[in-house]
């Protein structure tokens, strides 16, 4: 977005609709955003009744998690904020240094692809979900201290596999996209270790 100076309802608008896109917005980020003082951003949130981004993640964070389950909360990678179990689900990565590289400070891929398979695994809703498939494309390196946000959705459902996407954004650029196929199965060792297991993945028994 140019730097341009909107009127007040049209700048709150545009504000509401980059909040629903992503709540992990400071303020300081939404100031530099709509080129106003964090003063502005701070009146124009409290006109519309929106908290401070800590409040809003933890409020999203805690109703997501209550929903999912075929993973538990730390097994997310990344925050889970938002859930519609069957069909979408988003999650935020705040990197640091830890998650990278020491000498170049580019966030290490297995980090962005757990981010992204967790996901699509926790929007499923069944117990059991298993990954079968991924092909991912990483865009861009990822460098630590960006924030990292991740949307599924389910593309396609045959029986018990469903055709998951991902792509990875930092701030409205996409850096990843991800095509992941993933099983709800029958939360049975028995089934899980007999023969034709394969086929019972593939929807063929």
């Amino acid at each position: 977005m140019n730097k341009n100076n909107f009127p007040k309802k049209e700048r709150q608008q545009l504000l509401l609709e980059r909040l629903k896109e992503n709540p992990f917005y400071t303020d300081e980020e939404l100031a530099e955003i709509f080129n106003v003082s964090i003063q502005t951003i701070r009146l124009d949130r409290w006109e519309h009744g929106v908290p401070e981004m800590r409040e809003r993640a933890r409020t999203l964070a805690e109703n997501a998690y209550r929903k999912i389950k075929s993973v538990s909360s730390h097994e997310v990678i990344g925050e889970l904020i938002d859930v519609e179990l069957g069909k979408s689900g988003i999650s935020v990565l705040e990197t640091n240094p830890s998650l990278g590289f020491k000498k170049t400070g580019i966030i290490r891929g297995h980090h962005i692809f757990a981010q992204a398979n967790s996901l699509a695994v926790a929007i499923i809703d069944a117990d059991v979900v298993l990954t079968g498939t991924a092909n991912v494309k990483y865009l861009r390196p990822v460098k630590a201290g960006e924030r990292l946000l991740c949307k599924a959705q389910v593309k396609e459902r045959q029986k018990n596999k469903y055709f998951v996407s991902v792509v990875g954004t930092i701030e409205c650029e996409r850096v990843f996209e991800g095509e992941y196929v993933v099983f709800a199965i029958d939360n049975d060792e028995q089934v899980m270790s007999k023969p034709g297991f394969e086929d019972y993945l593939n929807g063929e028994e």
